[in-house]
């Protein structure tokens, strides 16, 4: 289903104690250890509900030797919360569909494909700045059919038409919430659901 990432993100915040985890995240990386002593709950229950909230992309973990650590994904918390927002009031930003711009977020908007994009139209390399990654990401997508579902290979292929890193941006277009896969089929998000570079700093 279309919305199950903003659904997957209230799911993984309808717990007491997967929000104390990311308050206690707050304030920096802690391993499961620490969060099961600071909320009186055992390494097993912690295993437990990180597992939900790393579902929903809402925090990160990185391994050293034996132990787990466990940080804040802001950029994911923010864009879901921003999603669930943009979801609901979808209608007062709108016209037909297609969000106004702007025209200073149109000039940027243009200014970023002219500079990523050939005379050609081919991509001349992924931005590292994720304000100009999203814009790319954006143009790129939006030329594919909505409500149209795309086999691994076809995106891989629709991809090829702009660079060779298909698997890089198969992926990006995936962690964006441009699209969204089940059962290796690929199928654009609403509109609403995308990240945007407009609310980027």
């Amino acid at each position: 289903m279309q919305l199950d990432k903003v659904v997957s993100y209230h799911k993984a915040l309808a717990d007491p104690t997967r929000i104390k985890i990311l308050i206690l995240l707050a304030d920096g990386e802690l391993n499961g250890q620490v969060l099961a002593e600071k909320l009186c709950v055992t390494p097993a229950t912690i295993t437990h509900h990180a597992m939900k909230l790393r579902e929903a992309s809402l925090i990160n973990e990185r391994r050293d030797k034996n132990t787990i650590y466990f940080s804040l994904n802001h950029y994911f918390i923010k864009n879901n919360a921003n999603a669930t927002e943009r979801l609901i009031y979808r209608k007062t930003n709108s016209k037909g569909g297609t969000e106004i711009l702007h025209d200073d977020y149109k000039r940027i908007k243009d200014s970023v494909i002219k500079n990523f994009f050939t005379s050609q139209g081919k991509l001349k390399s992924l931005p590292v700045q994720l304000k100009k990654k999203i814009v790319v990401l954006e143009h790129l997508v939006s030329q594919l059919e909505k409500g149209r579902k795309y086999s691994e290979k076809e995106i891989n292929d629709f991809i090829k038409n702009f660079h060779d890193d298909f698997a890089t941006i198969r992926r990006e277009f995936i962690m964006h919430q441009f699209m969204f896969r089940e059962n290796q089929i690929y199928e654009l998000n609403p509109q609403e659901m995308w990240a945007r570079w407009e609310i980027l700093s």
